[in-house]
């Protein structure tokens, strides 16, 4: 009598184990199973982390096994259970991995495909064929998009956390509570001593000190060159460009810039030499500041900063207007102007910058971006694809900390509106006209950074961003390719590949909700136009999340550095400021605790953290991908050791694109 015996691998994460009873039948090309107990007497069966073995004996050879389904059935109470992988033994010795790595709940069944990455066509079977289609038929029914504002991308239908689907979810749903986090971050800093003193302002800028709390000391980061050093290597990194021409509604002119232009040149002629650089804060023009406290009136502006690269290659401030249509009312503030108003200008960059990075940079362009990729992937691609295997862990926890930050922080009402000026809808607002600028090619890194005019090394060597993220993007298209060539053998592959085209379409037509001006691809015609495209959803999702995130505490914790709202308009007049009116504008005391504390925790690393490059559960299970994931962390530790030297002996070291700090997805 043949026998079988199955291997069963329960995960190690929290209350991974079950005392329910679980079923297994073995699916083979020819005959199945009985239904099978697995249960071992005087046993405590499928305990957290362990690894059980049992025998099942069939009247006859199975033959090939195609399929492994296991089932789940109520033993006293419901009780969940994560199943890492089963390996089966034939009678002759062969061993077949099948990986599962999912939750098991309620009275649920799941039916598994061996470890192999199969593409769709490649299919013989009509047993294969028809799991293949059953399974993405129940992942159309779970995986739903709905639209949580007009002219958003398309989210997941869920309104909170515990209602996903159980492989999506946190291990703990404490451990991504907003309000805990928050509020443990204020008390960590020491700043909660503050927090009654809700709506009363600062005394000086000394004061500010006590509340900042961070390794890096910044608090000449708006009197020198730090101010310009932020665009480039601060938390966002990707608004400054080249100006090649100064825009009519910026009127700066020679005679007003001559004092701050180094080298004797005339402004056209530093203009060609390439030194002239902007910051067009024209996204927050006409969005709606937050007016949530009647109490608190709360102010945003849409400035224009002009900057220039000196000889010595340092990005200097030269020229600051605070609103978008040039006029008396709007004057164009200078370095040689009176130190306050020159200060409080630069105030008003710095809130406006803060305001981009959170909606935009962060916000729109890494979570939103990326769960849309995750949420199509699911839809489109069953666990067998390995365009499946590589994403998923570049999706892990995305769809969730999405749904906690819809439920908790950006929702009406949220923790946004308490400290942010954009509260209230404005941030709505600012996506809502951020999307008709969101196209495809912005998120191809090295494209968008030459789209900026800020490709050359020579003319900017202390452009970190732009040179780690290059390299990191490198790696990934490399390791990409690598995978693509094992599974494509040409590009007819790719256009063969119904579920690959169904995702790239579910994608444009769903979760970008097809906007003309989106330009996301509805097909993929070529393995060159497939690696790019999963590169962008894994380099989105783990470097250009990285980049923009990890540093929030660094460079948002001195608040005037990062003034989440401010309480005065901007002025309209030279010569009116002073340092009271600057502190009166900025946040009161309880905002800025709430600033701090939301800055602090997202700036931390998840518990159990899988950085870029590590990959424990082996959904590939064939030896070729496993050599290209060997060598995409030897790049990836290679980059890690090249950054660590530039690093070296560096009073400021840029580290926020070294791998070993990058997270594999958006998960904070």
């Amino acid at each position: 009598m043949p026998n079988y015996t199955v291997t069963v691998a329960t995960g190690s994460q929290w209350f991974a184990g079950t005392d329910d009873y679980i079923y297994l039948t073995l699916v083979g090309s020819e005959g199945c199973s009985e239904r099978t107990l697995l249960d071992k007497p005087l046993y405590n069966d499928f305990e957290r982390g362990a690894v059980d073995s049992y025998d099942i004996s069939v009247g006859e050879d199975l033959g090939k096994i195609e399929l492994v389904k296991i089932e789940k059935k109520k033993y006293w109470v419901h009780d969940d259970w994560h199943c890492k992988y089963i390996t089966v033994k034939t009678p002759c010795g062969d061993y077949v991995e099948f990986p599962c790595f999912r939750w098991l709940v309620d009275d649920k069944e799941v039916i598994l495909r061996d470890g192999r990455a199969q593409l769709p066509q490649h299919d013989k079977t009509g047993v294969v064929k028809q799991h293949r289609r059953k399974e993405l038929e129940q992942r159309q029914k779970t995986y739903r998009w709905k639209e949580w504002h007009p002219g958003f991308p398309m989210s997941i239908d869920a309104k909170a956390h515990s209602e996903l689907p159980r492989d999506i979810q946190f291990d703990s749903e404490k451990g991504v509570d907003f309000v805990l986090n928050y509020s443990k971050a204020i008390e960590n800093l020491c700043v909660n001593q503050f927090m009654h003193m809700f709506q009363s302002s600062w005394g000086d800028f000394a004061d500010f000190e006590i509340a900042h709390y961070t390794i890096i000391r910044l608090t000449n980061t708006l009197i020198y060159f730090m101010f310009g050093y932020q665009f480039l290597n601060g938390c966002n990194p990707v608004v400054i460009r080249k100006c090649t021409e100064i825009p009519d509604k910026f009127p700066v002119t020679q005679k007003i810039l001559e004092d701050s232009l180094e080298r004797g040149l005339t402004l056209e002629e530093e203009l060609k030499e390439g030194n002239i650089f902007i910051a067009d804060y024209e996204l927050l023009d006409g969005v709606t500041p937050n007016a949530t406290d009647p109490c608190t009136l709360q102010y945003l502006a849409a400035p224009i900063c002009l900057l220039y690269k000196n000889s010595q290659n340092k990005i200097m401030p030269i020229a600051i207007q605070l609103g978008q249509s040039p006029g008396e009312d709007n004057p164009i503030f200078l370095p040689s102007d009176d130190e306050h108003d020159w200060l409080l200008a630069k105030i008003w960059v710095r809130s406006s910058d803060f305001h981009v990075h959170q909606t935009v940079t962060h916000l729109l362009r890494t979570h939103l971006i990326s769960e849309v990729f995750g949420i199509a992937m699911f839809r489109q691609l069953p666990a067998v694809h390995p365009v499946f295997k590589l994403l998923l862990p570049h999706i892990r926890f995305t769809i969730a900390i999405n749904t906690k930050a819809r439920e908790q922080l950006i929702c009406e009402c949220g923790l946004f509106d308490k400290a942010n000026g954009t509260g209230g809808g404005g941030h709505v607002e600012l996506v809502q006209k951020s999307m008709k600028q969101f196209t495809y090619r912005s998120l191809c890194f090295p494209e968008a950074i030459k789209a900026r005019g800020m490709d050359s090394q020579e003319e900017l060597p202390y452009y970190f961003y732009r040179d780690d993220g290059c390299s990191v993007w490198e790696a990934v298209i490399n390791f990409v390719t690598d995978v693509v060539n094992i599974y494509y053998d040409k590009d007819e592959t790719v256009q063969e590949d119904e579920e690959i085209q169904a995702f790239v379409k579910d994608v444009c037509s769903f979760g970008m909700q097809d906007f003309d001006f989106c330009e996301f691809p509805k097909t993929l015609k070529t393995k060159e136009q497939l690696v790019e495209y999963l590169t962008i959803v894994i380099f989105t999702a783990s470097a250009q999340h990285a980049g923009v995130n990890f540093g929030q505490f660094d460079w948002c914790s001195w608040i005037p550095n990062s003034p989440p709202t401010m309480r005065k308009p901007p002025p309209t007049k030279k010569g009116e400021v002073d340092l009271k009116y600057i502190v009166e504008s900025l946040p009161d005391r309880g905002r800025s605790c709430w600033h701090l504390g939301a800055v602090w925790a997202l700036s931390q690393f998840q518990e159990n953290e899988l950085f870029l490059g590590m990959y424990p559960d082996e959904h590939f299970i064939e030896k070729p991908v496993k050599e290209a994931m060997v060598k995409f962390c030897k790049k990836l530790a290679e980059l890690t050791n090249v950054i660590k030297s530039r690093n070296d002996g560096k009073k400021l070291p840029y580290y926020y694109l070294s791998p070993d700090r990058i997270p594999n997805s958006v998960a904070v």
